[in-house]
Parts: C-alpha cells; structure tokens; sequence
C-alpha cells in the first residue's frame, strides 16, 4: 500500500470522528453512526482509488451504511484497486452516552488481503508482538495466559486480560480468574480492545472472548502492522449465517483463522478517537473547530505514526 494512502485513511477517519463527536452524550447512537458514515464515505469520494467495501456495515445496523460490496472512490483510469474494512463508529452505544473508548477505524489492503467475514460471532484472542507465537485457541485459557505469561517474561498473576462484559463470557471470566489474572471488563468496543492489547503503555496484554466477526478483521489487520497475533473462530448463531459464510467463500465453518488468514500481505489500519480512550484522544471542539487525535499503521514497515491535527471551521477537514 502506497504510504500516501495510508495518511489518506487518517482523513478519512478523522471526518467520521468529527462527525459523530457532535452528537457525543446525546442518547442517539443511530444518529451519531448515521453522522460518521456519511462523513466517511465523503471522505472515501475525494480519493482517487477503486475501492470495495468487504467489511462494511450493513447487515446489521440501520442506519443507511458503507455496505459490503459498495464502491468507494473516484475509481478513475489508473486508480489504486484496493479492499476495505470500515466501522464508522466503533461503539456507537460508547458514543451515544459519552462513555470511553469510541473510536472510528478503517483498514486498507490489495484485493484478496481482507477475510471477506460474515455478519456473525467470532471468538478471538490476540497479543501483541512479545507474545506472537504463544497462543492457540484450541487450548484452554490458564494455559494461553501460562504461554503468553512466559513469552512476556511475566508472571499469570501480573497479566491483564481485556474481555466483553457479557453474560456468554461468564465461563470465561471465571477461568481467566481462577488462573490468577488480572481481567477489564469493557462495555463495548472491542477493536479498541485488540489495539490496547497490541500497542504499549496501555498495560493491557490479551484479548480474549466472543466478538463481532467483522471487527476480528479489523482488528487482525491492526495487529499485523505491529506484528502481533491473533487466532478466531466463526461462531454462527443461525443455519442462515452459515450459508452467507458458504456464499463468501468459507466452506469449512469450523475453520480456525490465523492472522494472515484474516489480514494478509501489504495492510494499513487507521483510527481516530471519537471519546477519550485508552490510547487514543477523543474529538475536542474549540473555539475555531476542532482536535483530534488518530493512529496510522502500515504492515510493511511496522511503522505507528500518532497524528495530532487542529481542524478549523472555515476549511473542510482535510
């Protein structure tokens, strides 16, 4: 992926920030994911690509959405072919009440580099670069937190497990107890979650739990720019969702996915705080306009780039 390119998703996430920021703490969650994908997909039509969206929006939510197979992009003569990953608003909920960690991503690849994921569970665990290698989500979690403990040179005990607080993970959370570590409960968000676990200073170390399928995707590609790891397995709630996973070309449902086979090749991940996060500023409104505060990755390079940006109110952000 050109470096320009991934810059380029910087803009594009800091106008869904800026967007859904406006509507932050005001109880509207569709409105404020309505707000930040119509800036976004503004955003995508000022780039000179041909872009497709793979993991988009809109099989769940209501709100009119970036949808999957939707084209992106001016797509003139000689423009970038490339595949795309959105969540607009990720935490909508987070957003709607003004509670932490609401974030607007993008991820960019070639054709073929993005998972083509369906609407469904995905059950998912993912470290950062120290501990590549030591998971496997067949085994249980006392013995991923030993492995991941002795790759970090860690104690079980000094570990932090980032996990949904939600009843399906009861089991989970107990076991993750009983092993001796240290868990966050979080309400929503957990592509905030997998970046927490791969970036430093946030004292996170895994990600562990049952998720949305399509945000394991984005998530994966954030990981692989940092060189972390992640494994997920499809976990269909109807016998629907598991033909919609036939059609896009995953035959075997009980498949266990690495990271290069949700994200693979040349991947860029962009992000833009929406609320104040763990990592990540969220929009401040000024006088004049507004501050944000975004993450920029590139898998080729492994190069993270924090991007602080004063957006006035006589320019279109840019």
């Amino acid at each position: 992926m050109d470096r320009n390119l991934a810059l380029e998703g910087v803009r594009i996430t800091e106008a869904a920030a800026l967007a859904s920021a406006r509507l932050m703490g005001r109880g509207d969650r569709k409105a404020a994911d309505q707000a930040a994908i119509e800036a976004m997909r503004g955003a995508f039509d000022e780039l000179d690509i041909a872009g497709e969206v793979v993991i988009g929006e809109g099989e769940r939510d209501e709100a009119r959405m970036l949808f999957t197979g939707e084209r992106l992009g001016r797509a003139g003569p000689g423009a970038i072919e490339v595949e795309i990953a959105v969540d607009s608003l990720q935490g909508t909920n987070l957003c709607a009440t003004g509670a932490a960690n609401a974030i607007s991503v993008v991820a960019m690849g070639p054709k073929g580099s993005l998972l083509r994921a369906p609407d469904t569970y995905m059950e998912k665990i993912a470290v950062g670069p120290g501990a590549r290698g030591a998971i496997d989500i067949t085994r249980s979690p006392r013995e991923n937190l030993r492995a991941v403990g002795d790759a970090l040179g860690k104690y079980v005990e000094d570990l932090t497990v980032v996990i949904l607080d939600r009843p399906r993970h009861e089991r989970l959370i107990r076991e993750v107890r009983e092993a001796g570590a240290r868990i966050k409960l979080i309400g929503d968000g957990d592509v905030s979650a997998a970046l927490n676990a791969c970036l430093p200073d946030t004292g996170i170390d895994m990600l562990m739990g049952i998720g949305g399928a399509p945000e394991g995707v984005i998530s994966a590609a954030a990981l692989r720019c940092v060189g972390g790891d992640m494994q997920g397995r499809l976990l269909f709630r109807s016998d629907a969702e598991r033909e919609r996973a036939r059609a896009m070309g995953i035959d075997d449902g009980e498949r266990i996915f690495g990271i290069e086979d949700l994200a693979r090749g040349d991947v860029m991940f962009a992000a833009t705080g929406v609320t104040n996060g763990d990592f990540l500023k969220g929009v401040r409104f000024t006088g004049d306009g507004a501050r944000t505060q975004s993450v920029v990755m590139r898998s080729r390079t492994g190069t993270v780039r924090y991007i602080e940006t004063e957006h006035h109110v006589q320019h279109t952000p840019s």
